[in-house]
């Protein structure tokens, strides 16, 4: 059987799941599994018993506990995957919603998705489910929420209004859950049998803030490269990130050119760490990589190293936003191997200034990040990089963050919760992710976290997808067969394929610096194929808005990603193209001292406040 169609036969969670019970499981040559029985459970499909234009005047203001609105309710009979009802709302103030409800196919799932960034738009948008029946079928009721404003990353809406900044926090995407959950039972004549929320970057902030605040509003989540530390995340992270890469004359230091020599020098140090020169460095938490070893030397050509004052911004870049003692101000930089990936987010291409950081962070910091709002005039030259300043910009910690490890409230409910972080990843760092799953488990003990909870770390993947190692995967049949089926999902079959929409920014790299691709010494393995092209246009000025991965459909690398902190191995031969070519691997846990930063008590049981907003002023009440 050629290798495109094995890999077509590994569907839903047969594509990507494997029982939890020890590393023998998983082995050079494993079964291809096919059929339901590893995925979600067999769900009979269910008639409405209503029509749908009757929802625009449904009532649900009592199960939300809010005035809602249906502002509209339409069948869409050329729906994708299929027909569905289409309903669309608010929350009031302003928390406008969307519910679509499949005519003929609901088999009494729903599934909530998350935004991305500040949000402000509204926009159902299903990832890291290829392969998932449910899903591919359009069996699913789906549901999304603009979090109670308009707008990019400006933040505006936090500046006269305070309610728009809890509803952001925490109460859009609750209120949300409420009324979808309201009309599906009005639709069907039943609410969902089970219900999931999906959600990466702020979406996976979100997905936390559920499992933490409202344990009983999903039985399973998703939650990808969450942007758990927002306070710290969307200030000093981008904040410094764009402040370092600004020269005295307010111009770029180092441009996207340059990042490829960068990444080169990157592989070069840390990519055989692991046995093989594929390309990926897979622990990029271990690498020693200084940047000076590629600054420029007397007469070397410009364009082929880096100027002493690019070496110290990448080395900047790395070390992450601190203060002049030292003290860590965000718990990590990007880690190497993610270098391509900066283009566009606090690297701009040549001749151009404007990156998704310094934007993100100057609306944050204006509108969202203090007690008071600085004057207008505010720019990220104002931002100070001290102890201070890290006291006056956490003191809404309990408001927007999501680090609550304590989720016994969610585990006793039956919940199930995925963690996953690329570990190229240039918005947001993966040790915010390992930190929040170590400090789930010294406060609720390993046993009890296994019982519930998995992390997954991708070598190679960017910010919710895209990179150059394999990071498009379902998620959605793993939760699912684990909720209904508990059938606990162990290895995860992530693939990559060139040629997709947000394809690794290796094809970019000029031929004469490309990394060597294939095995280290004496290991034998096929040579990836590189595509063609330059840079993506569509990273030139950030990130895709939705930060959400489209999966290529002709996969050329698969490899297994195993629950942290195990590794994938290479068996020594087999295409290391191939996941049947690895095992699990060694745990290799991140050391305790890499974790400790200034926000490390973050971490911390019950810490939210409770809020409601009037005007300029918030009375916020601590968790009982």
């Amino acid at each position: 059987m050629a290798f495109g169609s094995r890999f077509a036969l590994i569907i839903c969670a047969a594509m990507s799941l494997l029982d939890h019970g020890g590393v023998a499981l998983f082995t050079a040559q494993p079964t291809v599994f096919q059929g339901p029985a590893s995925g979600p459970a067999a769900l009979a499909a269910i008639a409405p018993v209503g029509n749908c234009a009757a929802l625009s005047t449904a009532d649900i203001s009592r199960a939300v506990g809010a005035p809602t609105h249906i502002t509209s309710a339409a069948p869409v009979a050329d729906g994708k995957p299929a027909p569905y009802c289409d309903v669309k709302g608010y929350v009031e103030p302003q928390i406008r919603f969307e519910v679509r409800l499949p005519l003929s196919t609901w088999t009494q799932r729903f599934v909530q998705t998350g935004c991305g960034g500040l949000c402000g738009n509204l926009n159902i948008r299903l990832g890291n489910d290829e392969g998932c029946l449910p899903a591919t079928n359009g069996e699913l009721a789906l549901a999304s929420t603009d979090m109670g404003h308009s707008g990019g990353m400006d933040g505006q809406f936090g500046a006269k209004d305070y309610q728009l900044r809890i509803d952001f926090a925490y109460r859009g995407v609750h209120v949300t859950t409420l009324a979808a959950k309201a009309l599906i039972a009005q639709f069907y004549g039943q609410g969902p049998t089970y219900s999931y929320f999906a959600g990466c970057s702020d979406g996976g902030r979100e997905a936390l803030m559920e499992a933490e605040r409202y344990p009983g509003d999903f039985n399973g989540i998703t939650a990808g490269a969450a942007a758990m530390n927002f306070t710290t995340q969307n200030t000093f992270y981008h904040g410094w990130n764009a402040r370092v890469n600004t020269g005295a004359d307010g111009k770029p230091i180092l441009t996207a050119d340059k990042l490829p020599i960068l990444h080169k020098a990157a592989l070069a140090a840390c990519d055989a760490s692991d046995g093989l020169m594929d390309g990926i460095i897979s622990n990029p938490l271990g690498c020693r990589f200084d940047p000076s070893v590629v600054e420029c030397k007397p007469g070397q050509d410009p364009a082929s190293c880096l100027t002493p004052a690019e070496v110290r911004v990448a080395s900047d870049l790395y070390a992450g936003a601190h203060a002049s003692d030292g003290a860590r101000l965000v718990i990590g930089g990007p880690l190497p191997g993610s270098e391509l990936a900066w283009a566009g987010v606090y690297v701009p291409q040549p001749g151009q200034d404007r990156v998704m950081s310094g934007m993100i962070s100057t609306g944050t910091l204006r509108y969202l990040a203090y007690e008071t709002n600085p004057p207008e005039s505010y720019s990220l030259a104002d931002l100070k990089f001290d102890r201070a300043s890290f006291a006056a910009i956490t003191k809404l910690h309990a408001l927007y963050d999501a680090t609550d490890p304590d989720l016994a409230a969610f585990a006793a409910a039956g919940g199930k919760l995925i963690l996953w972080h690329g570990l190229a990843d240039p918005h947001i760092s993966p040790l915010n992710t390992i930190a929040y799953y170590t400090a789930m488990e010294q406060i609720m003990g390993k046993p009890a976290v296994d019982k519930f909870a998995r992390l997954y770390l991708f070598p190679g993947g960017y910010h919710c997808g895209g990179g150059e190692g394999p990071f498009n995967v379902d998620l959605l049949s793993p939760i699912m067969a684990w909720v209904e089926r508990g059938k606990a999902p162990f290895a995860l079959i992530a693939s990559h394929a060139s040629g997709g929409s947000h394809e690794g920014l290796l094809s970019g790299v000029p031929p004469a610096v490309r990394p060597p691709m294939g095995p280290a010494p004496g290991v034998t393995g096929d040579r990836p194929p590189l595509g063609p092209g330059g840079l993506p246009s569509n990273m030139a000025g950030g990130p895709p808005p939705d930060m959400l991965q489209t999966t290529p459909a002709s996969p050329d690398r698969t490899r297994p990603v195993f629950p942290y902190p195990l590794t994938a191995k290479y068996v020594g031969s087999g295409s290391i193209n191939d996941a049947r070519s690895f095992v699990a691997g060694d745990p290799e846990p991140v050391p305790a001292a890499r974790l400790d930063w200034l926000g490390s008590s973050f971490y911390s049981a019950r810490y939210e406040v409770w809020c409601t907003g009037n005007g300029t002023a918030m009375n916020c009440k601590p968790t009982p």
